[in-house]
């Protein structure tokens, strides 16, 4: 009876944040407000964190050189990527239609981030048209490839496909912090807190070539989804934390052209 009491009250409060979630986001005036609170949250906790970063140098390389790429980086790490970009050049996020994307976006524009409503899964078609554009146009995108729903830290095909289209190359990034908390939601959220410690990585650029079929382009997915994860492990354990924030099934490890 106390077990199925419990599983009663969560139950209650579960409906609960669920009715106060769907209010918020159904208000304009609300929905703005949360925007804003969370910019400033995020800036809060880059400003009172210790930052190390590694790998920086490779992004600004390929803007010196003129190119613009594909910023990669998983759903449950999104949250300080504005900060680790620092308008290094104009960016568009590949963000959700859902209304809880909307959130997502309207935080975004206050870091200079436009938005492109869509999936690289679901309804994807309007928005690879979207992220082509303004790649011809010199800008850069970022994708989370395991967005919207999942599986966490599985990559799909779309960003590689992307990256085949474009010509460009796919520049995984990644973070982590000391003090977190790791949400209960499908892709283990990372919610950085302040006064810690802080870890950017950039990955080393990922070039997909213009003429793979479709074992060359599962085989570039797989090497996009190793060295992301890989990236992870790496970020987590600078901070002082030994395992990854998601369970992810082991990879093989694929070396690229360089055997890197």
């Amino acid at each position: 009876m106390r077990g199925a009491g419990r599983g009663v009250m969560r139950g209650a409060l579960g409906s609960r944040r669920q009715d106060w979630r769907r209010r918020l986001l159904r208000n304009a005036g609300l929905r703005r407000a949360a925007c804003w609170t969370i910019h400033c949250y995020i800036r809060f906790v880059y400003r009172t964190n210790r930052w190390r970063i590694e790998g920086g140098a490779r992004p600004r390389h390929l803007r010196a050189e003129g190119r613009v790429f594909i910023g990669a980086f998983w759903h449950g790490r999104m949250m300080l990527i504005p900060m680790a970009w620092r308008q290094m050049a104009p960016m568009h996020m590949l963000i959700s239609a859902h209304r809880d994307g909307q959130l997502i976006a309207g935080a975004m524009t206050y870091f200079g981030i436009d938005s492109i409503a869509g999936s690289t899964r679901r309804g994807g078609s309007s928005a690879l048209r979207a992220m082509l554009k303004r790649l011809a146009d010199g800008d850069c995108v970022a994708i989370t490839p395991d967005g919207p729903r999942g599986p966490a830290m599985k990559a799909s095909l779309g960003i590689v496909n992307l990256a085949r289209l474009a010509g460009v190359p796919i520049q995984p990034v990644t973070y982590a912090t000391s003090r977190r908390r790791l949400l209960d939601t499908w892709d283990r959220y990372h919610l950085a807190l302040p006064f810690g410690r802080g870890v950017i990585l950039w990955g080393e650029p990922i070039e997909i070539a213009p003429d793979l079929d479709a074992a060359g382009l599962e085989h570039a997915r797989c090497l996009v989804e190793t060295r992301m994860n890989e990236m992870v492990g790496e970020a987590d354990r600078l901070v002082g934390h030994g395992i990854h924030s998601a369970p992810v099934e082991a990879q093989p490890r694929f070396a690229d052209e360089n055997g890197r």
